[in-house]
């Protein structure tokens, strides 16, 4: 990493992505029906495309990024070695503002199974129509000392890019990750960082986008020692703190992105079943994977309907393995009793297809059953859930069971 072979604004050209993504990517799109995609899917395997051995590499395979944020982020203080641990703060050294890029100057640099810890920050209470984050949780009676400091200096001095809401922190690289690699991010403790968070509602947003015309947004105070939420008198809601942001670097000719809607690397899933103990596959799409975390979330139900969860910062735990040489078109995760395989699509019904193909794919490459077989197992035995209906690109999941398999 000592050698900065990356400089902005540089002309840089990828060679092909794999074919089979390619394709799929078209249909995501709607660029190609399903009859298309699947007619392009079985010519890619007729002229043995699908032997990613045959695949180029892209050419940003050779890229090496500057080092000079990791540089910063630890004079500021925000990277720092703790036991044996990387251990991230929050700062402007250490965020940014509502997009992923797959270009970004890593903030740190770990080797492949590092334990990192990530301090990250809500973007409830520093929106362009909240005000100043002291301000606005004053009007719901929490004190200014109990506004974390961290919210007022990035609602000072970090530039929203104008593209989504979320505050990021990162991105991590690790060292050795390459495109058609796996990240496995195995997230090891998830806590939060105030005894609040907040629920917020919008004009035209969420799944009843006709149904409210107002802005609503409400804090909701936590009992951390009980575990639960205060939802309102008689009202409690479990806590179970997950990230909703968890992605790697997006391919660099993507350019910044929203924040906001997911996608093959991850993002904006949204998914409640990522707590602590499970795991979460994405594919890497650009050298050091870039990882990427944020949108903390304490409580929130399937679907995540009135467009948020309860929103709150936290801080993580996680274990950065490399799988190498596993292709993988889209994230996948895993739990103590479930696999589970991911559909994104702007039109919930593709979603689910998309599901569905996922996990037939799986079931064939990880448990060796055949197309027709792995379908009938989905029916049978698989759980297809709504994710979430309001990033702009929705998620349904197929929760796979573990204990049908006696292997």
């Amino acid at each position: 990493m000592a050698a900065d072979n990356h400089h902005p604004g540089a002309a840089i050209q990828s060679a092909r992505a794999p074919y089979l993504a390619f394709v799929d990517e078209l249909f995501r799109l709607g660029l190609v029906d399903a009859e298309r995609r699947d007619f392009l899917r079985r010519g890619l395997a007729a002229a043995g495309a699908l032997d990613t051995s045959k695949i180029a590499k892209p050419s940003s395979a050779g890229i090496r990024y500057s080092d000079e944020a990791a540089r910063k982020a630890a004079a500021a203080g925000l990277v720092r070695q703790e036991g044996g641990r990387t251990v991230i703060g929050v700062g402007p050294e250490t965020v940014h503002w509502g997009y992923l890029w797959g270009a970004a100057s890593p903030i740190a640099i770990v080797k492949p199974g590092a334990e990192v810890t990530i301090d990250t920050l809500s973007h409830e209470g520093i929106l362009a129509d909240q005000g100043d984050p002291v301000s606005f949780f004053a009007r719901f009676g929490i004190s200014r000392e109990a506004v974390l400091a961290d919210a007022v200096a990035v609602y000072t001095k970090v530039q929203h890019s104008g593209l989504g809401g979320h505050i990021v922190s990162g991105p991590i690289y690790v060292e050795g990750a390459e495109p058609g690699d796996v990240l496995a991010v195995r997230i090891l403790e998830v806590r939060p960082r105030t005894p609040y968070g907040v629920n917020t509602m919008r004009m035209n947003r969420g799944g009843l986008p006709g149904d409210f015309t107002l802005n609503r947004s409400v804090v909701i105070p936590f009992d951390l020692e009980r575990g639960i939420a205060r939802f309102a008198p008689k009202i409690e809601v479990p806590l179970r703190p997950f990230f909703g942001i968890m992605a790697t670097g997006p391919a660099r000719s993507l350019g910044k992105i929203s924040s906001g809607p997911p996608g093959p690397f991850g993002g904006n899933i949204d998914l409640k079943d990522l707590v602590a103990g499970t795991t979460l596959y994405l594919p890497v799409h650009v050298p050091g994977a870039l990882f990427m975390c944020g949108d903390g979330h304490a409580a929130q139900g399937d679907g995540e309907v009135d467009l948020t969860a309860i929103e709150t910062s936290l801080t993580g735990t996680f274990r950065f393995d490399l799988l190498k040489g596993r292709p993988l078109a889209w994230p996948r995760a895993e739990t103590p009793t479930h696999w589970i395989t991911l559909g994104l699509h702007e039109n919930l019904e593709e979603a689910m297809k998309m599901a569905i193909r996922e996990t037939i794919d799986f079931l064939g490459a990880e448990k060796g059953l055949s197309r027709e077989d792995a379908y009938a197992l989905a029916s049978i035995a698989v759980d297809f859930e709504v994710t979430q209906v309001v990033d702009g690109v929705k998620g349904i999941h197929g929760m796979i069971p573990k204990d049908v398999f006696k292997d």
